[in-house]
């Protein structure tokens, strides 16, 4: 009886095991499922095809495009181009002028304004050059006979082999430049002053310009650097009237 009821008891015990161990199979398959279904599932979105969302203007909804609508650049303007030869051969007088500021005066403010101008337009004169170059544009216009012709577009560029320059907006004419060059001290900072703020209210005619051109302005690097220049140029003209504010 002892010898049946421990058979008894260790058949039980064996039977208990077993399905103690299939109930954790069971556990650890059900699991593993759970966790591959997620990447199946992600395995399926990869394979659909992408969702193009056009935004709709404002106050309208969004459109769902068809999966092989493709992204068009627009293609670049004349007027682009334009523009940067035009901003190059600008900053290269506001880089002149400020290369005046070391033999002429001795005003730290005024200087150290200058050395900010020099800097940033150089700055600005290789990257435009840069951006002209990969375009497969020259850095400047081509000279033809029709340029005295172009003097009244509203950025004309400058002839310098002509005794009247034909300038671009807010360009300090020849006369002007002289002035500047014979002034010392306080009458050149005026002069200087002066001279700066009205080159840079030219740049930024440039820029409006550029914008108000149907289909200009809209290649992106083109279009971080112009908004640059035209926030650069409004913030030293704030500086510059105030300089000339404490001059008188």
């Amino acid at each position: 009886m002892q010898s049946f009821s421990f058979d008894v008891k260790l058949k039980l015990r064996s039977l208990i095991s077993f399905a103690a161990l299939r109930r954790g199979l069971l556990a650890a398959g059900a699991l593993t499922c759970f966790l591959v279904l997620p990447v199946c599932a992600q395995q399926a979105d990869s394979k659909a095809p992408p969702v193009v969302v056009q935004p709709g203007a404002p106050g309208q909804p969004t459109r769902t495009l068809p999966p092989s609508t493709r992204a068009k650049l627009p293609p670049r303007s004349p007027k682009d181009v334009e523009f940067m030869q035009g901003m190059i051969m600008h900053h290269a007088q506001a880089v002149e002028m400020t290369a005046l500021i070391e033999s002429r005066t001795q005003n730290k403010e005024l200087r150290l304004l200058g050395a900010r101008i020099s800097h940033s337009q150089a700055e600005e004169m290789n990257f435009m050059k840069r951006w002209l170059e990969a375009h497969g544009e020259l850095a400047s216009a081509p000279k033809t006979s029709g340029d005295h012709a172009h003097h009244s577009m509203n950025m004309p560029s400058m002839n310098m082999s002509s005794q009247q320059p034909m300038l671009m907006p807010g360009m300090l004419t020849t006369k002007q430049m002289d002035a500047l060059i014979k002034a010392k001290g306080s009458e050149f900072d005026q002069l200087f002053l002066t001279g700066m703020i009205q080159h840079h209210n030219g740049a930024l005619i440039m820029v409006k310009d550029l914008f108000d051109t149907a289909g200009a302005g809209q290649n992106a690097e083109l279009f971080n650097f112009a908004t640059d220049v035209d926030s650069g140029q409004r913030a030293e003209i704030r500086i510059m009237q105030t300089m000339l504010g404490e001059n008188h």
